[in-house]
């Protein structure tokens, strides 16, 4: 018998975000795409529009980015709490959260980490999330607007490499992005149902399944305090 609870998981402002984010992340990916390989993708029409909407994309995704840092850390005040991994996450909690990806989740066995508003991500999560967020997006939107604005950004330039340096290492850090998505994409499907992890992302509600052995365990949890 199995327990069933819906928990109110993901804010509309973090929901809205998100497919902002999404969208303006795929875009960029995409016309990125066209403009390093300009003889093999012809997306978009022209090389010059090409640029234009990567640009804009890349405006809309660094103003996405200050807006979602800024509602973190002022207004949830949880940038720390969901996105920093603990030591019990580094030490213990990764492996066995990977354990059950690559093992137990093809037996059928239960995720070992119940999403709740506190701590939404499994220790995985938080510590892709940590260098996708907090490391590799930075990196790209600041090498993105050197490439922008090469001629008032030429010290700064020059002191990372010169203009070589800076297209190879925005290229590389938007190849991690690719390979994200789809990470992400796979890992999102592992839910109860291929869908169950996605429709908190439209309505922030997630539905939560818990077995019988669990519920029976939390129950008595609860009575030895």
């Amino acid at each position: 018998m199995k327990h069933t609870e819906h928990i109110y998981l993901t804010p509309m402002p973090v929901r809205i975000w998100h497919w902002l984010n999404a969208f303006g992340i795929v875009t960029l990916c995409i016309t990125g795409l066209q403009i390093r390989f300009p003889d093999h993708a012809n997306i978009f029409g022209t090389y010059k529009a090409a640029i234009s909407l990567h640009n804009t994309a890349g405006v809309v995704v660094s103003i996405s980015y200050a807006l979602w840092l800024l509602y973190y850390m002022l207004v949830a005040g949880t940038l720390v709490k969901l996105y920093i991994p603990t030591i019990d996450d580094i030490t213990r909690g990764v492996f066995r959260q990977a354990f059950f990806y690559f093992f137990h989740y093809f037996l059928g066995r239960p995720n070992p980490h119940h999403a709740t508003p506190d701590s939404k991500f499994n220790p995985m999560q938080k510590a892709a999330y940590l260098m996708i967020m907090l490391v590799l997006l930075p990196l790209v939107i600041v090498s993105g607007a050197a490439l922008m604005y090469i001629a008032p950004m030429r010290e700064f330039i020059l002191i990372i490499g010169g203009i070589k340096t800076l297209v190879s290492a925005h290229f590389l850090i938007a190849c991690s992005f690719c390979a994200f998505l789809f990470v992400h994409i796979y890992l999102a499907t592992l839910g109860h149902t291929p869908l169950a992890y996605f429709k908190p992302m439209w309505n922030g509600w997630e539905k939560v399944e818990h077995g019988e052995e669990e519920h029976e365990g939390a129950h008595k949890t609860e009575h030895a305090h």
